[in-house]
């Protein structure tokens, strides 16, 4: 059993036998998990086989695809964004609900009781405040149930764990909520771009044996507020996106892996992800997109594109030691790019361990300059993600 393992376990048996049973909605402790000694056997001996696999292209029909899929063992619906306020400060926010299935489906007995729950729904939610160099990360936890947590598609999506939600509005337009200790997002999102399917027609491969199934709705326009400690800030800006579920989405030799989200000012946008494996090679499925408007999606193969750091950070909570600034190719287009964080500190050391933060773009595509912002999520670095997805 891996550290990372048995650290979910103890997560989870905490939720159950504790928060579960209260019906407590409040934000969990940063320290939470990492602390509590109950221990938890037979979690990672769940037979995976009995849940679906993304194995095959398939056929999505939304709405229903933004729900949930329940006999997949893990999802998650990410919302990240960078904005800027009327008066120049410049924000990242990260609203990021996940699904974990406790048994398979088929598994699963009639049970009466309001406790009697197959799905705990796990949220994070983040600020970066640029000007003053702070990063302001939450997290929640609660049992799938309607009045605490869930995803539902009646007509149009609705994510939530208590009063932290996205709500669809229209088949082109979600409204975003959260806060916690003074800290507060209320956003609108508008979609002008539309879907789109990545990988292989929505298969999503990260290993040779490995796969998701991953879309996007990349670029979002977006506006509304952010508060903070009773400062109120309009914003605007853009949103990204992402929906994906799988059943062991990283093979026995992964550890984690590099996610860039890009949105260019002329419109382009990037998706490329790269998978480490544990010997710090990277894992020859790893790929990527550029979207170019109104041209069709250009998929992007491990041989398509280049990211090499250019600095590192060293976080002072789990000593993990992250690459802090890229330089990214795309030879075939003529891209060449730098990617610089927003702040260095935008670590989450939470259930899991990892950074995910807003980052500036400047560089050229075909000799002419190019600016833009985006996010990057880094995983694998404080401690394998074996077990967690």
């Amino acid at each position: 059993m891996s550290r990372n393992t048995l650290h979910f376990q103890k997560i989870l048996k905490l939720l159950i036998v504790g928060i579960f049973i209260s019906g407590c909605t409040s934000p969990i402790p940063k320290n939470f998990g990492q602390t509590s000694q109950i221990e938890w056997a037979n979690i990672e001996n769940i037979n995976t086989n009995h849940f679906d696999h993304a194995d095959q292209p398939r056929v999505f029909s939304f709405p229903v695809d933004h729900g949930a899929h329940q006999n997949f063992q893990t999802e998650w619906w990410y919302f990240t964004g960078n904005l800027k306020s009327e008066q120049g400060d410049d924000f990242g926010y990260q609203l990021t609900f996940f699904r974990r299935a406790l048994q398979p489906q088929v598994n699963v007995t009639n049970r009466t009781s309001d406790l009697a729950v197959n799905q705990i729904y796990m949220a994070h939610f983040t600020i970066t405040q640029a000007g003053i160099n702070r990063f302001y990360p939450f997290q929640r936890f609660n049992r799938g149930d309607n009045q605490l947590a869930g995803a539902l598609t009646d007509p149009f999506l609705k994510v939530w764990l208590a009063d932290w939600q996205v709500q669809q509005i229209s088949e082109n337009e979600f409204q975003l909520k959260a806060q916690s200790d003074g800290i507060e997002i209320d956003l609108s999102l508008s979609d002008g771009h539309g879907i789109i399917l990545q990988g292989d027609m929505g298969l999503s491969h990260k290993s040779s044996t490995t796969a998701s199934y991953y879309y996007s709705m990349p670029r979002l326009t977006t506006k509304g507020s952010i508060n903070i400690e009773q400062k109120e800030f309009r914003v605007t800006g853009t949103s990204w996106m992402d929906h994906e579920f799988s059943t062991s989405a990283l093979s026995g030799d992964q550890i984690g892996w590099d996610w860039f989200a890009l949105h260019l000012d002329d419109g382009k946008d990037i998706m490329a992800y790269r998978m480490r494996n544990l010997k710090g090679s990277l894992d020859p499925n790893s790929n990527g997109s550029l979207l170019i408007p109104s041209q069709p999606l250009i998929g992007l193969a491990a041989e398509d594109f280049n990211i090499s750091s250019t600095g590192s950070w060293k976080s002072p909570t789990s000593n993990a030691v992250y690459p802090s600034g890229w330089h990214m190719l795309i030879p075939s287009q003529g891209i060449d790019l730098t990617i610089t964080p927003l702040i260095k500190d935008q670590e989450l050391n939470f259930a899991f361990t990892y950074w995910e933060g807003a980052v500036l773009i400047t560089g050229s595509i075909n000799g002419k300059s190019i600016s833009g912002s985006g996010y990057v999520e880094l995983t694998g670095y404080a401690h394998s993600m074996q077990g967690q997805f």
